[in-house]
């Protein structure tokens, strides 16, 4: 049995069933950054800067959404994915076209990207992971859910501007001080 760590399994869950795409990057965010010697540490980028990309797609930020994700494609087109349970080709085949379309200009419908995942162990986990948490696998974007498609704007951000102000204030002092 192969062993994939907690985050990437909740990264799954997060996007193929909350498709919380900003959680998703929060979650693997975390992991990439409490790990920088990880092997797969480019690979967690492009699945990163994935969700991002998607995110802006879905909110209509296409320039946003192109830029993330050509960068994705490029680090994932390099990527061990099927190290990580994952079918490449079936993924480019969505990314290409997709950013293609970007490009252009193509205004189109918002559709999700699916992962083919081809571990079947890890595709079980991913699916009692959804099941225990009352969501359902392969769910489409809740695009009428400000909460998760506006996810960056809805956010609390109170604990954040307290340790901004508190970070001015020290800095204010120390500059007093040496003044």
């Amino acid at each position: 049995m192969q062993l994939f760590p907690k985050a990437y399994i909740d990264y799954l869950v997060e996007f193929h069933a909350s498709r919380d795409y900003f959680e998703c990057h929060e979650l693997l965010e975390e992991y990439w950054k409490e790990h920088p010697e990880d092997p797969l540490a480019l690979t967690w980028v492009g699945l990163i800067q994935l969700a991002v990309g998607l995110y802006h797609e879905r909110r209509g930020n296409w320039r946003g959404a192109e830029k993330m994700l050509a960068q994705a494609e490029r680090k994932l087109s390099l990527a061990p994915l099927l190290q990580l349970g994952i079918e490449k080709d079936n993924l480019q085949e969505q990314l290409k076209p997709r950013i293609a379309a970007l490009q252009s200009g193509e205004e189109r419908p918002y559709t999700d990207i699916n992962f083919h995942i081809i571990n079947v162990e890890l595709a079980a986990i991913c699916k009692l992971a959804c099941e225990l948490r009352g969501l359902k696998w392969g769910a489409p974007s809740p695009l009428d859910n400000e909460a998760v498609v506006h996810r960056h704007t809805k956010r609390d951000r109170s604990e954040v501007i307290l340790a901004r102000k508190a970070a001015f204030a020290a800095k204010k002092r120390e500059r007093e001080g040496l003044s």
